[in-house]
């Protein structure tokens, strides 16, 4: 369990490595935001 969450905040500190990442992680923010 604290591993998967170390690595969790690791994720969140790192950039989007591409901009397809980037474009995905948008996208899936507006998809949430209507629901």
């Amino acid at each position: 369990m604290a591993k998967s969450k170390d690595a969790k905040k690791e994720v969140k500190k790192k950039p989007a490595k591409t901009d397809k990442e980037k474009k995905a992680a948008k996208l899936e923010k507006k998809k949430n935001s209507y629901d």
